[in-house]
């Protein structure tokens, strides 16, 4: 990882704060270095959330790649999701798509993703990389410089695969609030309902590039804060809320009570395993072992590897597509295999809500089912380069536990578990920690204090 605090270059991507640290010259040179790295003759997708960086980004996100010979087809303000739609849709060589998802207004990133529609893998993000950093950029001559079109139709194009998949009709008896964050789930949940009739109520549906309702996370307070107090008034059965990017979503139950971004996943692979041959689950190391719960009970396994969306790429590709029940984080990122992996917060709302009508009982009960999970998360400021020592230190105080150090360490024994790791998108490290029947409260704040001891 490079960069300053207000910029990150790495495997994940260009991420920063716009002027302090991501600057135009870092959007032109990155996407020139993606325009070398795509292959030639073919068109490439571009589409953005609507931070208010936005449009300067894709001009210097358009410029570089038509400088790199390619058409460029820009879909205007959309979710990464229908950017990874039209990448399959059109044959396109690749796509960015200018989002910082769940970050503040004042940040935003380019989010690379190939032929397929998916994130890049290691491989392919540390060749792209490697031509950023030696600048060794492919630019067209005169007369080969690549041309601009838009493409207005990508949002319905994405419905209808969405259609395909849900019987969107059947849903109608269902009312749900949703708080779209002011961000790209709006108009598309808006012609949703346009088209299929779902009750859905939306808040914060105007789409803003600065002043956003609320911080854009899917945590389980931010959900309470914003949907528990109009879900019994407006009698709907259930709440999601999506972050600016709508890769992300979060639930609140028919009584008003946020649900940890953790069980998106769980509930999803409960439903993919019972409906698809697939039986490997594919998350991260910071993920609810919940997960685990569910997969054995369809005798199916789970495949943990590091943070990051690189190395799920990574993971899915060692695997048959049949073999793959479902992929996903902790955060509320689920993919999905009739989608062929792309991480889509609508269609995970979407899947829910089909659970719920072919169950015929509400969020509540069917979350209830589930073993009882404990999971605190806390962060603190990243500002000592003794992290390496730090982990050794906490490897030391646990040494009962399976440790595993592929991404800063996480130890774990049957009954819970807990990951310290520094974070790729902020300046930050995390601590994770979960266990199963009551809070971890003692180890967690054990933890804590071990953390900011060394920074």
């Amino acid at each position: 990882m490079r960069g300053s605090p207000g910029l990150r270059i790495s495997t994940v991507g260009l991420r920063g704060i716009v002027g302090r640290g991501l600057t135009a010259t870092h959007i032109l040179d990155f996407s020139a270095a993606f325009g070398t790295f795509l292959e030639p003759g073919r068109c490439v997708v571009v589409g953005r959330d609507p931070r208010a960086s936005g449009r300067m980004a894709r001009e210097g996100v358009v410029s570089a790649l038509m400088a790199s010979g390619h058409e460029v087809v820009d879909l205007g303000v959309v979710s990464t999701p229908i950017v990874q739609h039209a990448i399959r849709r059109l044959d396109a060589a690749g796509g960015i798509a200018i989002s910082a998802s769940h970050n503040t207004a004042e940040w935003n990133a380019l989010r690379f993703l190939g032929p397929n529609g998916t994130y890049l893998s290691t491989a392919e993000s540390n060749e792209l990389l490697d031509i950023y950093h030696l600048r060794k950029f492919r630019f067209a001559e005169w007369d080969g410089i690549g041309k601009l079109r838009e493409d207005p139709t990508a949002a319905d194009r994405y419905i209808d695969d969405l259609a395909a998949v849900f019987d969107l009709h059947s849903l109608r008896e269902l009312r749900i609030v949703v708080d779209c964050c002011n961000g790209t789930s709006a108009p598309t949940l808006r012609r949703i309902v346009e088209r299929y009739g779902l009750d859905l109520i939306l808040i914060n549906e105007r789409v803003e590039g600065i002043n956003f309702a609320h911080e854009p996370t899917t945590s389980a307070h931010i959900v309470e804060l914003q949907l528990g107090p109009l879900i019994r008034p407006l009698k709907a059965h259930a709440g999601f809320l999506f972050d600016v990017d709508s890769d992300r979503v979060a639930m609140a139950d028919e009584t008003g009570r946020g649900v940890s971004e953790e069980l998106m996943l769980p509930l999803l692979a409960d439903e993919c395993m019972a409906q698809t041959p697939g039986r490997v689950a594919i998350t991260n190391l910071s993920s609810s072992a919940l997960l685990d719960d569910v997969a054995a009970q369809h005798g199916g396994r789970v495949h943990r590897v590091a943070v990051g969306r690189q190395a799920a790429m990574d993971a899915l590709s060692t695997y048959k597509p049949e073999q793959i029940a479902i992929a996903g984080e902790g955060t509320g990122a689920v993919m999905m295999p009739q989608f062929r992996f792309i991480y889509d917060g609508i269609a995970s709302m979407l899947a829910v809500m089909t659970i719920m009508r072919r169950r015929g009982q509400s969020l509540g009960q069917i979350l209830g089912a589930y073993p009882k999970h404990f999971i605190l998360k806390g962060e603190v400021p990243l500002r000592s380069p003794r992290v390496p020592a730090l982990l050794v230190d906490l490897q030391s105080d646990y040494p009962d536990g399976a440790n595993d150090r592929t991404d800063g360490l996480r130890v774990a024994w049957p009954d819970r578990w807990f990951h310290v790791r520094v974070s790729q998108t902020e300046q930050i490290i995390r601590v994770i920690c979960e266990q199963r029947g009551e809070p971890p409260t003692a180890l967690f704040e054990a933890l804590m204090d071990k953390v900011r001891s060394y920074t």
